[in-house]
């Protein structure tokens, strides 16, 4: 991953984080890694009991579709991994969890979009 890769990545995790305390969220951790794998945001949700586990998807364009459609099978079974790993490290029994995907699309001279898919895989 290049560096502006990676700077133009935190921006849209800054963004995301942003909008979900907006929305009351409290966020409990940022970039938990475990192994290679990543989980971007984990959560509570104002309105539900348990946690959520946000992966954040960010783009500059369409050319190559919309952000959340690179959220594909094995990244789904990795973050599924990391968060029963989450849960394990850190002694959490009989929770409710979700997966949400927070799309960001960031177009030059545009306000950014930003979409909140709740509940986005099982």
């Amino acid at each position: 991953m290049s560096y502006s890769t990676k700077i133009f990545g935190n921006e849209g995790e800054e963004l995301a984080v942003e909008f979900l305390v907006n929305k009351g969220y409290q966020i409990i951790k940022r970039n938990y890694r475990y192994g290679k794998g990543e989980i971007d945001i984990i959560a509570k949700d104002p309105n539900e009991e348990g946690l959520v586990f946000i992966e954040v998807k960010s783009r500059k364009n369409l050319d190559f579709g919309y952000p959340e459609e690179s959220v594909t099978k094995n990244k789904i079974k990795q973050l599924k991994r990391i968060a029963e790993l989450y849960l394990y490290e850190n002694n959490v029994r009989e929770i409710l969890c979700r997966f949400d995907v927070i799309s960001i699309l960031i177009i030059a001279n545009e306000k950014p979009r930003i979409e909140h898919l709740i509940n986005a895989f099982d």
